[in-house]
């Protein structure tokens, strides 16, 4: 069970990322997505869910290579 919760938690920010990623393109189509009223409103949006998902994902996978004692030395944590 803790598995599923895990997955489905690093799902969300992954989906937020591919959104981020659909917005930006679209906007260089121009392609205008309902919840934005202006054109250059949108790649910014979607440039912060993109860079937002994507962090999360990684501070996640950091995280838990760092409990197994799986990174290099430049990244484990200074006790």
């Amino acid at each position: 069970m803790i598995r599923i919760i895990a997955l489905v938690i690093l799902l969300i920010p992954g989906f937020l990322a591919a959104y981020g990623i659909k917005l930006m393109r679209d906007m260089t189509f121009g392609i205008l997505q309902w919840p934005f009223p202006y054109l250059w409103l949108q790649f910014p949006i979607g440039l912060l869910f993109f860079i937002g998902g994507l962090g999360f994902v990684a501070g996640f996978i950091l995280h838990r290579d760092r409990k197994r004692n799986k990174v290099q030395a430049k990244f484990q944590e200074k006790k």
